[in-house]
């Protein structure tokens, strides 16, 4: 049984049929999955999903599907670990991470958005499916889509890293880079997409795609033991996952599945080089401005955000905030929460860490609060991101006498 009921303008609030359409004819406004929460709230409980698979399709439910998974079977259901080293060294009572870096097929949070869209792909009769990316969104639909059967055309920009080019070309699909931005390869995908009758999973199959990011915050909440915490910080790229992380903490709320309505701030991480949304946010402007990228952080690197202003909407209307963090910044908070918690993050896993340090420091997150960082992808993507900022192994000869000179201490220079 299906409980999606409609896509609706986000805008004009129209309804529209459950198809390949993603914007409002009337206001250009994107549209959104909508449910029968009536009947949702009569038919599901927090029992029910628990009896669920250890992955995001415990929620099938709430996604927008009509029949049974048939893509991204083992995503989801990530760790949320109890981050006290971390903690401790911030001052902080309550900290903890969301690691979508690991237990994911490809390594990054996009397996969730990925499984829906491409089960929803086949039920609306696609062969071919496609996206533009910047890297994991290309891993994971060249990975899934391998599995599922489908025809794939994956289009990036030109520059991205190696590991993320490799982490497609391995999976044997139509892999394209494109001599531009993120911005000019999404462009280019919205004119084939109106000319080609293929499904591109962040164009017109956005409605069904986007929905997987909710399955980051369902799962926060239930691992809370369905309680939900006082802040979230949320990397920023299009500004969708904070939207759907707010829809999710909204819709647990609806089916009353909370024991208290949601009073979590979600606070927005961008870098320096690219920080349309947070920097709306902190300076309370009404309209995202787009810019031109420039930050090592290259999946967060979308310089005209799609979901920006919703995005900006749902910062400040749960009383969140914004930092916006340097090159320099990312690189330290990678190295810092794996030296704490020995997790390997992505660069934009780095922008949330230091994002969540000046948030803390400028009093914006209370130490006194429960807190939860969201890590969106593996570091092994971004390696040379930091190759040169974390040291060089020491060399020593294969015998005990050169391994005993390395561990003691450097002599002093003899003062004359």
């Amino acid at each position: 049984m299906s409980y999606l009921k409609c896509l609706r303008s986000k805008g004009s609030g129209r309804e529209y049929p459950t198809k390949a359409l993603y914007v409002c004819e009337y206001d250009f406004s994107p549209l959104e999955a909508d449910y029968d929460y009536d009947a949702l709230k009569r038919d599901i409980t927090r029992e029910k999903i628990e009896k669920g698979p250890k992955s995001l399709w415990r929620y099938r439910d709430l996604l927008p599907i009509e029949g049974n998974p048939t893509a991204g079977l083992d995503s989801g259901f990530t760790p949320l670990v109890r981050a006290n080293r971390l903690a401790k060294k911030w001052g902080v009572k309550e900290l903890y991470i969301k690691d979508d870096s690991v237990c994911h097929p490809t390594w990054s949070f996009k397996d969730r958005v990925v499984a829906v869209a491409l089960s929803r792909a086949k039920e609306l009769g696609f062969d071919t499916v496609a996206c533009a990316s910047t890297g994991n969104l290309a891993n994971s639909v060249s990975a899934h889509g391998a599995k599922a059967g489908f025809k794939r055309y994956i289009f990036i920009p030109y520059n991205l890293e190696a590991a993320k080019i490799i982490g497609s070309l391995v999976y044997s699909p139509n892999l394209v880079a494109v001599k531009g931005t993120y911005d000019d390869v999404n462009r280019l995908c919205s004119e084939i997409a109106n000319k080609y009758r293929w499904g591109f999973v962040n164009v017109n199959l956005r409605p069904y795609y986007s929905e997987g990011s909710k399955t980051l915050g369902f799962e926060i909440v239930e691992q809370l033991s369905w309680k939900t915490p006082d802040h979230i910080v949320v990397p920023a790229a299009s500004g969708s996952l904070i939207t759907k992380i707010w829809k999710a903490l909204t819709e647990f709320e609806r089916l009353e599945f909370l024991d208290k309505k949601v009073q979590t701030k979600i606070h927005c991480a961008q870098p320096e080089g690219c920080s349309p949304i947070a920097t709306a946010i902190l300076d309370n402007a009404e309209h995202v401005k787009p810019v031109k990228p420039k930050t090592i952080a290259k999946s967060l690197a979308i310089g005209n955000p799609a979901d920006g202003y919703y995005a900006r909407d749902v910062v400040l209307g749960s009383g969140g905030s914004a930092a916006i963090v340097s090159d320099e910044e990312i690189r330290e908070g990678i190295k810092l929460l794996a030296s704490t918690e020995g997790i390997f993050t992505e660069t934009a896993g780095g922008v949330t860490v230091a994002s969540a340090k000046k948030l803390i420091e400028q009093g914006a997150i209370p130490k006194d609060e429960s807190i939860v960082l969201t890590i969106t992808g593996n570091g092994l993507k971004t390696s040379e991101a930091i190759q040169d900022s974390v040291g060089k192994p020491t060399t020593i000869d294969a015998s005990l006498k050169s391994f005993e000179e390395m561990l003691r201490p450097p002599k002093e220079s003899l003062k004359v």
